[in-house]
């Protein structure tokens, strides 16, 4: 799976689970990533949490 992909990926399980917590919860793994040290995992949720709170990511299907 490509990193985009990935991306997509997992903003469409956690914005499913979450709804629109999904975000937070990215940024608090983004957070927990960066405390460890794994500047890429951080940079990864990071992503992620930006693809949930683009304004057309308003649902999981927006983000199919």
């Amino acid at each position: 799976m490509s990193a985009p992909d990935a991306i997509t990926h997992a903003a469409r399980l956690l914005q499913a689970r979450y709804g629109e917590d999904g975000a937070v919860i990215a940024v608090m793994r983004a957070a927990e990533a960066a405390a460890m040290g794994d500047l890429e995992m951080a940079d990864h949720w990071e992503a992620v949490a930006a693809m949930i709170d683009e304004p057309d990511a308003t649902t999981p299907e927006a983000l199919n």
